[in-house]
């Protein structure tokens, strides 16, 4: 039984977009999971890996805010491509081994990672029937926890077998590989881009206007700083709060990687439940709550807690904080103007950037001061708290979804 064509273009552009999703994760982290054999062969101080996160961040926030009107004049899947040789020419820059060329990397690779999921968005959204997008965009992004998990088994491994620059190269080979086979799909896929697009300064003002100057795409922006914030947070000190209760560190990555992975199965359902039962707007919500009330919980951690019940708790927050973005991206992608949906996009998950890099100072701060990370995770549950109970105030009928 044959497909019809607007099921096997959907089907096409999901795959494009998964594989090259895949990749961007893996090398946007691969640098951080190697990161202990670059530290003991190079002989660095160990800060260098926030230093390295810190860049890929905030390059990420400038090229989200300004490949909207790449993504018009070249198309989504050019710029899939462009984000996957970036990643490549970082990757294989990090292997110099120099401070200053992981610098570089970190710039050139969280660039790339940061390209393609607009560029991503715009595609998905022109193939998706609007009513399944939600379940749509979270089986896309399902592959951003699969990044996770190949650089999680993969990077070690190589590391094993031919050095930390031995993975670095054959990671950025893998993405060049997958760029390469995405070629043929872009007659199809980039025949909406408009060639005489030119790419202006006032487009970072235009896509911020874009994003803060209507309610919806404000109330995402703002989620998105919420959710992305306490997600950093949670992937960057989990692990730590539990060796500090007394775990060891084997003991604290395998109860954070069990927990990790409930992210994938997670998406997924959220998304469907997102396209057949709830509104999109209800399904944040309830997500934005269950997030803020994990966190919370976190924070009453004592080292007479059961393991089991760090571990349900942690899985509660992982199947929330972790697994949110297929629904807000789909709804993002819903109410951007026609043709704005790579830019849109990428105005939003700016916000997500900037919680990103706000959150864990902040965190970190009360670190300090307190000496516990109970209070840091009740702040950082806190903004998320808030959108959760915005997004459950009544939708005006003009802006209901049909």
């Amino acid at each position: 039984m044959r497909l019809g064509r607007p099921l096997t273009l959907l089907l096409l552009a999901l795959a494009a977009t998964f594989g090259q999703q895949t990749c961007a994760t893996l090398g946007k982290i691969l640098p951080a999971v190697i990161a202990p054999a670059i530290v003991e062969d190079l002989r660095l101080d160990p800060a260098w890996i926030g230093v390295y996160m810190g860049l890929t961040a905030a390059a990420a926030l400038v090229f989200q805010m300004g490949c909207g009107s790449f993504i018009l004049r070249y198309g989504a899947l050019r710029m899939s491509q462009v984000a996957l040789v970036m990643l490549t020419i970082g990757l294989a820059v990090a292997a110099g081994a120099t401070l200053t060329l992981f610098a570089l990397s970190a710039i050139i690779a969280g660039g790339g990672a940061a390209v393609s999921t607009p560029a991503s968005s715009h595609l998905l959204g022109r193939y998706s029937p609007p009513r399944y997008a939600p379940l749509v965009f979270s089986i896309k992004q399902t592959a951003v926890p699969m990044g996770l998990l190949l650089a999680g088994l993969l990077g070690p491994l190589l590391t094993t077998l031919w050095g930390w620059r031995g993975a670095l190269l054959a990671s950025a080979a893998a993405c060049l590989v997958v760029a390469t086979l995405l070629e043929p799909l872009r007659a199809e896929f980039d025949s909406d881009r408009q060639p005489n697009r030119s790419f202006r300064l006032s487009d970072f003002a235009t896509t911020l206007g874009s994003v803060v100057g209507t309610q919806d795409l404000r109330g995402l922006s703002l989620a998105c700083f919420a959710f992305n914030g306490l997600q950093t947070v949670f992937t960057s000190y989990f692990v730590v709060y539990l060796v500090e209760l007394g775990y060891s560190l084997a003991a604290a990555g395998f109860v954070f990687s069990v927990a990790t992975l409930v992210a994938i199965p997670g998406r997924v359902l959220w998304g469907w439940l997102g396209s057949v039962f709830v509104s999109p707007r209800r399904m944040l919500a309830g997500l934005a709550l269950g997030m803020a009330g994990s966190a919370g919980l976190l924070a009453l951690f004592t080292p007479s807690w059961p393991v089991a019940a760090i571990g349900f708790v942690a899985t509660l927050l992982s199947a929330t904080a972790l697994s949110w973005h297929g629904v807000l991206l789909s709804e993002t992608a819903r109410l951007a103007p026609e043709g704005m949906r790579g830019a849109v996009t990428g105005g939003v998950l700016s916000f997500g950037q900037i919680g990103a890099l706000l959150m864990p100072l902040v965190y970190s701060a009360l670190l300090s001061a307190t000496g516990g990370h109970g209070l840091g995770f009740i702040v950082s549950g806190l903004p998320a708290l808030l959108v959760g109970l915005d997004l459950l105030r009544p939708v005006a009928a003009g802006r209901r979804r049909d």
